[in-house]
């Protein structure tokens, strides 16, 4: 019998019920690593994925609560946009990916964790990041841990930020 050893599983199995809807709760906490929202903007947030695909794995959110992106205003659409050009930034001056995977799965039947509150995925990727770890024992191993991806990324994207104020 195979054994995976991962302790900090723990304060997920021992934590409260959770709200009704995980992203509308997350962004009334602000950004700090207990939340891992690492911005916040005046329509949407940027937040690390708790259980990501990769290290670097995070999302896009609008606040509103809505199911379909075809419900998003104009100035969603616009603020989730520019997060997504930010977010890819950071993540290319901080990890230097060879790749990105960017979408968002509408609805359970597409693969929605949280079909109630669409939301944008952003994955960095690299030749080789799915091994035969993940082929075989369905099983992701993520290399670092996520406060230290959020301490990374939050400041890679103030360098983009201070970038483009200098430009």
């Amino acid at each position: 019998m195979k054994h995976l050893f991962a302790p900090w599983r723990m304060a997920y199995i021992r934590k409260p019920d959770a709200p009704a809807c995980i992203f509308c709760d997350l962004p009334t906490r602000g950004p700090s690593e207990g939340t891992l929202v690492l911005r916040k903007g005046e329509h949407t947030f940027m937040v690390l994925n708790r259980y990501p695909y990769v290290s670097g794995h995070l999302m896009i959110v609008p606040y509103r609560h809505l199911a379909s992106p075809t419900d998003m205003t104009a100035p969603e659409w616009a603020e989730m946009n520019a997060m997504l050009s930010l977010a890819l930034k950071a993540l290319a001056c901080e990890y230097h990916p060879q790749g990105f995977n960017i979408g968002m799965n509408i609805g359970r039947a597409a693969g929605a964790g949280i079909a109630d509150h669409v939301h944008m995925h952003v994955v960095p990727r690299w030749n080789g990041d799915n091994n035969f770890v993940s082929v075989l024992s369905q099983t992701r191993v993520i290399p670092e841990d996520p406060v230290v991806t959020y301490e990374r990324l939050v400041g890679a994207i103030r360098t983009v930020e201070q970038q483009e104020v200098d430009r």
